[in-house]
């Protein structure tokens, strides 16, 4: 004989959430956007994402951390917006570094020379080696993403008022929006946060999570700092195994910030940018290269290409940025980045040689 049923416990039914979607469209048109596109759908991944808090347990700490650095990244971007198109820096060393120091010197040597050549600086808006860049660039070349420290709540009097200073509550945004925004990274010595921010760089750009930048390292006119750094570097990580000879071409380490400069702005002679569509990594570069140049490419960097070869083209299938540019595109192994960033070398040095 079968048991009965149990009686069912009286519970509050779950509340009709097949509107969600379309309240969710509803609120992008209203906001001017178009939940069809592309643009638009993302915009709904976001608010989904958010509404989603709700279900899974999250608590106070968790939602607050979330919604601040939404906000954070939000601003920042349309801080920096208006300049996409101007190629930025990021400056970092020391906050310590006094106004006559040798440091304090060739920082703004540098970032003076970097502006001049068109170029804008990101610094993280404190004294020493920051206020030194921005000082060298000047207010208008001038990017400020500072962080709000027990120790340091003020921006140096050189950006602070400036609309392009952006303060931060997190470390982790901040970061983000050094790399992401730079076109090149400029290291004077510092302490734990200098050095921080450069291993990093070239953590990001040597695992391909970042795109390749060039990353200078200055110090003083007859400075060690880096020196000893880059010793450190070839004794116990290179030496050790721990990284591949190639990796060493990720930095550059001179004394003259006239040659930091040439190397930043030598990187985007030819070179112009780069993505990848599926497999295939697309450089942009400035100006076409001969046959002979793409089959000299082919037979010294031939280890990046896992099948076919080095090709030159228009733009690829999908690709809509910078449609007037050549590509030089291949079926890339998504590892040898140090390898990567000498053939980027070789392209530039082929279309020096185009010039003559």
């Amino acid at each position: 004989m079968n048991e009965p049923n149990p009686p069912t416990p009286n519970r509050t039914p779950a509340p009709d959430r097949s509107n969600v979607p379309a309240d969710l469209n509803r609120l992008i048109i209203d906001a001017g956007g178009d939940p069809d596109a592309f643009h638009g759908r993302n915009v709904r991944d976001v608010l989904l994402t958010g509404l989603k808090l709700l279900g899974d347990g999250s608590d106070t700490g968790e939602v607050k951390l979330i919604n601040r650095a939404l906000k954070e990244l939000r601003y920042a971007l349309k801080v920096f917006r208006p300049y996409r198109d101007t190629p930025k820096i990021s400056i970092f060393g020391s906050a310590r570094t006094p106004e006559d120091h040798p440091d304090y010197v060739q920082a703004v040597r540098f970032a003076r020379t970097m502006a001049e050549s068109g170029w804008m600086v990101i610094t993280g808006a404190g004294d020493g080696i920051m206020r030194a860049g921005h000082g060298g660039a000047g207010r208008e070349a001038s990017f400020g993403v500072a962080i709000r420290l027990p120790f340091e709540t003020n921006a140096n009097d050189v950006i602070v008022g400036d609309p392009k200073l952006v303060t931060f509550r997190y470390f982790f945004t901040r970061k983000l929006m050094f790399m992401w925004m730079s076109h090149a990274v400029a290291l004077f010595p510092g302490g734990f946060g200098t050095q921080d921010e450069g291993f990093e760089a070239l953590t990001l750009i040597q695992t391909g999570k970042a795109p390749l930048v060039p990353i200078v390292m200055i110090d003083p006119p007859g400075g060690d700092y880096w020196h000893h750094w880059d010793n450190y570097i070839t004794k116990s990580l290179l030496d050790k195994g721990w990284i591949s000879p190639e990796d060493k071409n990720l930095y550059f380490v001179t004394d003259d910030a006239s040659a930091a400069a040439r190397h930043v702005i030598n990187f985007y002679r030819n070179y112009h940018s780069q993505r990848f569509v599926k497999d295939n990594l697309v450089l942009r570069i400035r100006r076409p290269l001969k046959d002979k140049q793409i089959e000299a490419l082919n037979d010294e960097f031939g280890d990046l290409v896992v099948d076919g070869k080095i090709e030159q083209s228009g733009p690829l299938e999908g690709e809509k940025m910078f449609p007037a540019l050549p590509r030089l595109h291949f079926h890339h192994t998504k590892h040898g980045y140090g390898r990567l960033r000498a053939m980027i070398d070789r392209i530039n040095a082929a279309d020096a040689e185009n010039a003559r």
